[in-house]
């Protein structure tokens, strides 16, 4: 890693990490990837090397683009057309190597607009905010303490500061061979940390994992706490995009891909990957086979076990065995609702909640959406989406949609009397789960098959990365390891920065031997 000027509109202390030297395209000899996975990471692979020169063909078994963020189009009851998704997706303004990959759109930085704040509400009364939380570290985490209502005098004095040492100083991977083998609510209890500010702050980190705190990783979680609040200056505010991903994002990017030559085969899924005998890879579908130099595999668990499973000659028995060995996350729903009527005008664009039984957060989407907005002007009514993670994987969806929806009229009474014109539900389980230590078992990007490399937000980089922005940076990567081996430059990437900021936070936590390490 080298410390660079950040440039205008980026943290002056995020890290560049440039790539190896090489030439500026493919020359001479043609190549081609496969890409298997039509997701951010697989978008990002494809996009670093279609922009090399590389003949790129993606395989996305989805009739969409997007992954976890992509949309498809549904029909109203009223005869009109909707966009749905999976769900609300915060795009922080630490994620540097997605909004690299936004830029390449027609209208940089891909639709994103700030929402004003990131409110966060308990049951019991408390709410806070992170609109007036200084943004430089480490007044960030002590701005957030002092502002909040649900940190008071008598838990701080209680809480061990001791234990909390190792939030100073958070690098990768050192933060996983500290707290991987430690649950997030166990490291929790060991700070005694007040519970109302547990449910309000760090357990929002923990269940955007769409995990349980006694599942997750306690690295995991306190890798969040760095990369928002103590290792950044970039602060807790988020952009979104101001129409359905598809529109905003995706379908632009699918043009710039074409532009460069890729081939996007939607609705394709692959069936088997196989190494030839002189190096290369042959990819079936149910309609075909092709030869390719190189694959990149940028699948969701799920889809990167099972076809891994079917392609029994990739790489290396251990290796396999490793792929077999990740876990999904519990499911999660998500449930959008068309309102004859609109929820007070004071409501906020996104709410965290806490509380609410399995209620974690709620969107009122024509806040920012274009499509919602033009909805919610036509009928009068309001777009409500409303999240839950971490379900019993024995739980009934049905009941489960109604209790969301139920736990939205005790947090916006006025709903109380809407009827629900037209509703979508979406149970899913498909994200990655970070066990307790299971980080050691974690896959990298590299693989033992040369010309054989993975992405995704599951992905081992041992970076300061999480969640879209680790699959962005993890598709950066897969491209890069391949370009790399054809003597050709990649592409450039930006962390923050991968240890403490503070020297004297550093010292505090006993870093200093980690920082020479790491330098």
């Amino acid at each position: 890693m080298t410390a660079a000027t950040a440039g205008p509109g980026r943290d002056r202390h995020a890290v560049l990490l440039p790539p190896p030297p090489g030439a500026t395209r493919v020359d001479g000899q043609a190549r081609s990837t496969a890409v298997v996975g039509g997701g951010i990471a697989g978008l990002a692979a494809a996009t670093a090397l279609a922009e090399r020169g590389v003949d790129v063909t993606v395989y996305e078994r989805e009739a969409y683009l997007g992954g976890r963020v992509g949309g498809w189009s549904t029909g109203l009851s009223d005869g009109t057309t909707a966009t749905m998704s999976r769900g609300f997706h915060a795009f922080f303004r630490q994620y540097y190597n997605l909004r690299s990959l936004l830029s390449r759109i027609d209208s940089p930085p891909g639709h994103l607009i700030g929402l004003p704040d990131y409110p966060l509400r308990h049951r019991d009364g408390l709410h806070d905010s992170f609109r007036r939380v200084p943004r430089t570290p480490p007044l960030s985490a002590l701005g957030f303490v002092a502002l909040s209502p649900s940190f008071r005098w008598r838990d701080l004095v209680r809480m061990r500061p001791a234990a909390a040492l190792p939030l100073l100083d958070v690098g990768v991977p050192d933060v996983y061979a500290q707290l991987d083998g430690v649950s997030a609510h166990d490291f929790l209890e060991s700070l005694r940390f007040p519970p109302a500010a547990r449910h309000l702050a760090f357990e929002v980190f923990s269940r955007s994992f769409f995990a349980d705190p006694r599942d997750l990783s306690a690295a995991e979680m306190v890798l969040m706490f760095h990369i928002y609040f103590l290792g950044s200056s970039e602060g807790l505010l988020f952009d979104v995009p101001d129409d359905p991903f598809p529109t905003a994002l995706w379908d632009p990017l699918a043009k710039h891909l074409t532009r460069h030559g890729a081939d996007l085969r939607l609705s394709t899924p692959v069936e088997n990957v196989s190494p030839t005998t002189d190096g290369a890879f042959t990819v079936a579908t149910d309609r075909e086979e092709r030869r390719y130099d190189t694959v990149v595999l940028a699948l969701d668990t799920t889809g990167l076990r099972s076809l891994v499973g079917r392609s029994s000659r990739l790489a290396d028995p251990a290796w396999r065995e490793r792929i077999g060995r990740l876990r999904t996350a519990p499911p999660f729903l998500v449930s959008r609702l068309w309102l004859d009527r609109a929820v007070d005008a004071d409501r906020p664009g996104f709410l965290g909640t806490a509380g609410y039984g399995s209620l974690d957060n709620v969107s009122v989407l024509e806040r920012w959406e274009q499509e919602a907005a033009r909805w919610s002007a036509r009928t009068g009514g309001s777009v409500v989406e409303l999240h839950g993670y971490a379900l019993p994987e024995n739980a009934d969806p049905d009941a489960a949609a109604r209790h969301l929806i139920a736990q939205l009229r005790n947090v916006y009474p006025e709903t109380r009397d809407a009827r629900v014109l037209d509703a979508r539900h979406e149970w899913r389980q498909d994200c990655p789960l970070f066990p307790v230590g299971g980080y050691g078992d974690r896959p990298g990007v590299r693989t033992p098959q040369p010309g054989l490399v993975l992405a995704g937000d599951l992905v081992r980089t041992d970076l300061p990365v999480a969640l879209m922005e680790r699959a962005a940076t993890s598709g950066f990567l897969a491209a890069n390891a391949l370009l790399q081996s054809w003597a050709v430059r990649g592409h450039p990437l930006w962390t923050v920065p991968n240890g403490g900021r503070n020297r004297l936070l550093r010292a505090l936590a006993g870093g200093r031997a980690r920082a020479r390490t790491r330098s």
